[in-house]
């Protein structure tokens, strides 16, 4: 009798609607088998594969762990270019079933953030400049490898029925690239307002805009410490004659060229600001591990002709640089769940060849 009595309470207290949650999240994940992960790869198990088809990148946790908003170009879901959409990743069926987007459908969209409460999302759209989507750079004749810099791009709210309640941005030139402090009173973003590429907070209702860096050169993808203390980011920063009339040709017909990027830190209001790899290459997409204390990123430094991409991991005083993901394809926009039990992260890998690239959810181990 005593023993069915510990098991009774046993159950009773592990039925809580949070922890039966967590319960079933876990089991859709440890479901999966282990196909997906490379040699190497010791830090995943359980490895899930979310979408399939398009590309698909950007995904990143909300602040509850239940959730993903991503950006998506998927034809089979009616969008011509990328637009954004949100799932639930332990629950939600892809390969059946399209998400719910929550982005206008017009325009193109990028960087996609859950605001506190996790009931509506930060993300920026062109929509308001041009309806259709923005033309894709050609094929330069130099051979150089381009990112465009959509002037339209402008930073609104939606809630997840996709009804925009506010827009934040309305200042000529890009404005994009905005994540949120994990303490829900700051906005990090990236913007040409000044004429450069530069790093940018405001209030979480778009007040009080301050610049964080100054330096020429193309400062984004900024994320905060999980304290909110500091500043994680990419930065082509060019030093030679040479390299400066490049990076500003390029900045006056709207385009970049991501190919020699290093990760910097600062402070959440851009003091002691510092490099933080010199690795060469393309050093990029960082977020900080859940201790606060190291960043995962992309990087393909160690390749000879710039490909693959790998995920890698480093310590925020510039030591302990370690590979996590050994592809030999392509990995990039790696996010830990705020608990820091998943990371979510875009590949090419398990993709029969093709050039998709599609969403990944792994359980981390430390």
């Amino acid at each position: 009798m005593k023993k069915y009595l510990v098991i009774l309470a046993a159950i009773i207290f592990s039925c809580t609607p949070q922890q039966q949650k967590k319960s079933e999240n876990e089991e859709a994940i440890s479901s999966e088998k282990n196909e997906l992960i490379q040699e190497g790869e010791g830090h995943f198990s359980n490895m899930k594969q979310l979408t399939f088809g398009g590309d698909n990148a950007e995904a990143y946790w909300s602040l509850d762990n239940s959730k993903l908003v991503f950006q998506s170009n998927a034809a089979k879901w009616g969008v011509e270019c990328d637009q954004i959409f949100v799932t639930d990743p332990f629950t939600d069926d892809l390969a059946k079933n399209q998400p719910n987007m929550i982005s206008t459908g017009m325009g193109r969209t990028t960087c996609s953030y859950f605001m506190p409460g996790d009931t509506s999302v930060v993300y920026a759209s062109t929509h308001l400049g041009n309806e259709s989507c923005p033309p894709v750079p050609e094929r330069r004749e130099d051979g150089k490898y381009v990112w465009p810099i959509y002037s339209d791009f402008d930073i609104f709210v939606t809630d997840l029925d996709g009804n925009i309640l506010k827009q934040l941005t309305d200042t000529p030139g890009y404005d994009a690239e905005a994540t949120v402090s994990p303490n829900g009173d700051k906005i990090v973003f990236t913007s040409m307002r000044s004429g450069d590429l530069e790093l940018y907070t405001m209030n979480i209702d778009g007040s009080d805009v301050v610049q964080i860096t100054d330096e020429l050169g193309y400062d984004g993808g900024a994320f905060f410490s999980p304290d909110g203390s500091k500043l994680i980011f990419r930065s082509s920063r060019p030093k030679t004659d040479e390299e400066i009339k490049i990076y500003k040709d390029l900045l006056a017909e709207g385009l970049v060229m991501p190919t020699d990027m290093e990760l910097y830190i600062c402070n959440a209001d851009g003091s002691d600001l510092r490099q933080l790899t010199d690795l060469g290459k393309s050093n990029w997409c960082p977020f900080f591990h859940p201790s606060g204390e190291k960043v995962v990123f992309s990087s393909n430094h160690e390749t000879e002709r710039g490909f693959p991409f790998n995920l890698y991991m480093i310590n925020i005083d510039g030591t302990g640089l370690e590979q996590i993901s050994h592809d030999n394809t392509f990995d990039a926009f790696p996010m830990f769940s705020p608990d820091g039990k998943y990371l979510v992260f875009s590949s090419n890998r398990n993709n029969g060849g093709t050039r998709d690239t599609n969403l990944f959810i792994t359980e981390w181990k430390d």
